[in-house]
């Protein structure tokens, strides 16, 4: 069965603010947001780096809530609140989206990332040899500071050693952002994720772009609404070219050609290829409806 990444946006009181991406509860918001929302009480918010390989974002503070998405290790996120349970409310800086993350997953704000993990996946280790155990690992996009290199290791502020050659300095493009789409095939697919271990449709789409040096909104709806120029199809899906974007109402895919689509999703459960005819007659056959738009990146 397919099941679409779809996230229904919510709002709250003030009908121009989308709950995913405004820090506000009726007890406590963001500063920023006084006049704009009703709040008990106002807070500036504190700037705090993702310490832990990711950092799962969460719609509830309880373990068990659902995962609404991902913090990639190094990613700046704006805590507003930080509660004894071990849970702090915040707000990620690369796509806006606010949520529940794990406090022990933080650190204040240390060194600015000077490069970015370009592999699809690479191990830090506690010294400058691959015979050693590695004591973590990171997924594409994430971004960290190097202080000097050793050998074909890149060492980081904290002491890990990265295999210098997974990693582009942090204002690195790759130049097609499908190429790097493509390095996630039978990747498992999962609902909010974002990085190598697992990720939904539009996380795809994120990722791979924002390695190409192009930011994008974190769900599909927000993609289709800020992402490229519409493009008119037929019937026949004719006209379409490598990296367009296709949309339906929760899912998006990017064309890997004129007419295989690459996309995570819940039919295979997995990043894959299929000819984009397939994969529209499947969707509508199963009520999710007809594609909603093709779009064209600049």
């Amino acid at each position: 069965m397919f099941d679409p990444c779809e996230r229904v946006p919510t709002m709250d009181a003030a009908p121009s603010l989308d709950q995913r991406l405004t820090p506000a509860r009726p007890d406590l918001a963001a500063l920023h947001l006084r006049g704009r929302v009703e709040a008990a009480r106002f807070v500036e918010g504190r700037r705090m780096r993702v310490l832990s390989p990711c950092a799962p974002m969460r719609r509830q503070p309880r373990p068990d809530a659902p995962l609404d998405t991902e913090a990639l290790h190094g990613e700046v996120v704006t805590v507003y609140e930080q509660s004894e349970e071990g849970w702090a409310w915040g707000q990620i800086e690369t796509d806006g989206y606010v949520g529940y993350l794990p406090s022990e997953a933080l650190a204040a704000e240390a060194a600015s990332p000077t490069h970015r993990v370009a592999a699809l996946r690479t191990f830090i280790y506690p010294g400058p040899s691959i015979k050693l155990p590695p004591v973590g690992a990171l997924s594409l996009g994430s971004r960290l500071a190097v202080a000097r290199e050793e050998g074909t290791f890149a060492v980081t502020g904290d002491g890990g050693f990265v295999f210098a050659a997974h990693l582009a300095p942090v204002d690195a493009a790759e130049p097609d952002f499908v190429a790097v789409a493509e390095r996630f095939l039978g990747v498992p697919y999962l609902w909010g994720g974002r990085t190598s271990l697992g990720l939904d449709c539009s996380g795809l789409v994120q990722v791979a772009l924002g390695a190409a040096g192009q930011a994008a909104p974190r769900d599909s709806d927000q993609q289709e609404a800020a992402l490229g120029a519409p493009l008119q199809i037929g019937d026949d899906l004719s006209g379409l070219a490598r990296g367009d974007l296709i949309f339906w109402r929760g899912h998006v895919g990017v064309m890997l050609d004129a007419e295989r689509l690459l996309h995570a999703n819940g039919h295979h459960m997995a990043v894959a290829v299929e000819p984009l005819r397939d994969a529209r007659d499947r969707i509508r056959a199963n009520s999710y409806g007809p594609i909603t738009s093709a779009r064209r990146l600049d």
